[in-house]
Order: C-alpha cells, then sequence, then structure tokens
C-alpha cells in the first residue's frame, strides 16, 4: 500500500492512499463522522466523505482532487474577488445544511473552526480556479454563523502585518455580502477574539505537553497571531467603517 504524504503536518500526519486519505482521528471523531455522513446523505459534495478506519486504526477519508492553497504565494484566479465570494457562499451553504439538525443543537449552525486556504480546495472552472470543497473538519463544532465568517476574513483576507487596511475592510465588505451576513456590526470584534483565542489556545496545549502545539509555537505561529491581532486592533474603525 504506497502511502504519499500530503502537505502540511505540523498538527497531524496525513498521508493519501489511493483515492484515499488517512490520518490519525481527531479528538472529536465521532462527530466529525457524523458531521460528514450528514452532508453526504445531504447531497453536499463541498467536503470529503467518511470511510471509516483502516487497519491501523486512521481515519480513513474520500481524497478531494484539486489545488490546495498550501503556500503563500498563489495563482492570480485563487486570490481574486470572485474565489472570494464563492468560498463565503459555500460557507454559508453548509451552515445552512446544519442549520436546526441534532449537530447544531441550540446553536445557528456547525462551524467548521479553522476556514483557510490550506483548508479549502479549488478547482479549475471556465472562469479560473473557484473553491469547489473544504478539508480538515477536527475542529467542526456548534457554534455561531459569524464565528466562521470572521476566521474566513482573517484567513482568506491575511489580515496582519502588511495588509492595506481600506483594500482589507472592502474584501471583508465582499466576504459579509457574498455570504448574506446580518448583524455584521460585531464581524471585527469576532476576528480579534478568533486570534486572541488561537493564540492563548496554542500557547496553553504547549505548555501542558501538546506536542503539534509545541510546534507550531517553535513555527513562530505566536508571533504571527499577536502581529495579526495588534493589526487587526490597529485597523478596527476602518475595517468597521467599511462594513457599514
Amino acid at each position: 500500500m504506497h502511502e504519499v504524504p500530503l502537505p502540511g503536518g505540523l498538527v497531524n500526519r496525513v498521508v493519501r492512499v489511493g483515492d484515499t486519505v488517512r490520518r490519525t482521528p481527531p479528538p472529536r471523531a465521532d462527530f466529525v463522522a457524523a458531521l460528514l455522513e450528514l452532508f453526504e446523505a445531504r447531497g453536499w459534495d463541498g467536503a470529503p466523505r467518511h470511510l471509516g478506519r483502516d487497519g491501523d486504526g486512521r481515519e480513513v477519508l474520500t481524497y478531494l482532487p484539486g489545488h490546495v492553497a498550501w503556500e503563500p504565494e498563489q495563482p492570480a484566479d485563487v486570490l481574486s474577488d470572485e474565489s472570494l465570494a464563492a468560498a463565503a457562499r459555500l460557507v454559508r451553504r453548509f451552515h445552512d445544511l446544519t442549520a436546526g439538525t441534532d449537530l447544531a443543537g441550540t446553536a445557528e449552525v456547525v462551524c467548521h473552526n479553522d476556514l483557510a486556504p490550506k483548508n479549502t480546495v479549488y478547482r479549475m472552472t471556465d472562469r479560473g480556479r473557484r473553491p469547489a470543497a473544504f478539508i480538515d473538519w477536527d475542529l467542526a463544532a456548534p457554534g455561531r454563523r459569524i464565528h466562521d465568517v470572521a476566521h474566513v476574513c482573517w484567513q482568506f483576507l491575511c489580515l496582519g502585518p502588511g495588509a492595506e487596511p481600506a483594500e482589507a475592510g472592502r474584501r471583508m465588505r465582499l466576504v459579509a455580502d457574498a455570504y448574506g451576513l446580518e448583524g455584521r456590526s460585531g464581524l471585527v470584534e469576532t476576528v480579534l477574539w478568533w486570534q486572541e483565542r488561537c493564540g492563548r489556545g496554542i500557547a496553553r496545549a504547549a505548555d501542558a505537553g501538546d506536542a503539534a502545539m509545541a510546534r507550531l509555537r517553535g513555527a513562530g505561529v505566536l508571533e504571527e497571531i499577536r502581529a495579526a491581532y495588534d493589526w487587526t486592533a490597529l485597523h478596527r474603525a476602518t475595517l468597521e467603517r467599511a462594513l457599514r
């Protein structure tokens, strides 16, 4: 059985075996499996299918072909406004599929909680590459719609040092409009919430001996998150004006 390591690997080793992906099951494996099975039952192809476990106890998922935006430098069509809007609409689709389900419980929807280009599969269309699916659902949990929308803004817009505030605000507005987000006055605050929460969570887990989080800290991720938080806080007024 030929195994091909897939990009990433700071948190979990993931390999491709034929048309499947094998990985160590996440802590909430049963919830993630139920979510992927819900998507399959609803006919939504924006996530991998859950196929069970292999003989080594690894989670087995279908492999989704396409371009995954792991590297900082990406083709223009991946970075385009059209691709960004398509990503927001894809988020809206799975949110609507989970609203009112047992998995969402009393929450608005089930959130992915780690939406980023590195977890997005792009496929070629007659207008260029566009988001077709999201991968890495390990952190999925009940939550609010604005949580995932804010995470999209942070990660897809690269909010942080080097970003141009007015342009970032324009693209945040584009995300909110494409998603159809109501009550967007709290969007920037939720980006800051994510940045603070992620930094604190990585530091706490690394201090507790979590090897994966220690690798993230060693790779400088905490410094990157702190810089992103400081940038977002500094330009908060500009970003919020763009959303009005």
